[in-house]
């Protein structure tokens, strides 16, 4: 990851790229339209998991969430935030290297919490991927207030292995809608975006 933002920071420089929107714009205005939707109050503590290039914050912030925090355990993709957060005038948004599975005490008292592919690149690691997962929803747990939602957007998982992955701790209250494709005769998603809650 850090080779991949390392490029994307370079980019940056260059040309002012701030690289690519994981799952595209819309995932971004499916997030924020929710939140919206349910008033969740501007000041609302906000967690991006695996902030990549910070792009999401900052639209976050143009819609005027003001208590917005970005982690990424790669130094590389936090460095590239940092440059496109100053780029958009945005200094009130919070950057920190942080490793989600084991994350420090201070990270901890969130109304939301947003995963855009951070939980698929975990699961995909070839060391003990399982484990991890479980230690992701623990992480979880410490960090999302209670009642705190959780947005999750996928293109490994389905609705029903998320809602397994995550049936301890969590209940799901919606399933935001994805664009759809059909593939021989069946109808079916490329993403999956869920929105849950934590239990009390």
């Amino acid at each position: 990851w850090d080779a991949a933002y390392d490029r994307e920071l370079q980019a940056f420089q260059d040309i002012g790229d701030a690289g690519e929107v994981w799952f595209g714009e819309e995932s971004m205005t499916r997030i924020i339209r929710w939140l919206e939707k349910q008033k969740v109050p501007l000041d609302s503590p906000v967690l991006d998991i695996g902030t990549g290039n910070g792009v999401l914050l900052i639209e976050l912030a143009k819609s005027g969430y003001m208590n917005l925090t970005g982690i990424d355990y790669s130094p590389s993709a936090i460095q590239l935030s940092e440059k496109v957060r100053e780029k958009e005038g945005m200094s009130n948004i919070k950057l920190k290297v942080e490793d989600f599975l084991a994350p420090s005490a201070e990270l901890s008292g969130f109304e939301i919490c947003i995963d855009k592919g951070t939980f698929d690149a975990i699961s995909l690691n070839p060391d003990n991927a399982a484990a991890k997962r479980k230690q992701y929803v623990r992480s979880l747990c410490s960090v999302l207030k209670p009642e705190g939602f959780f947005l999750i957007t996928s293109c490994n998982w389905t609705k029903e292995e998320l809602l397994n992955e995550f049936r301890e701790g969590f209940e799901v209250l919606e399933e935001l809608p994805t664009p759809k494709f059909c593939f021989g005769g069946r109808i079916g998603n490329s993403v999956t975006a869920l929105v849950f809650q934590r239990k009390k």
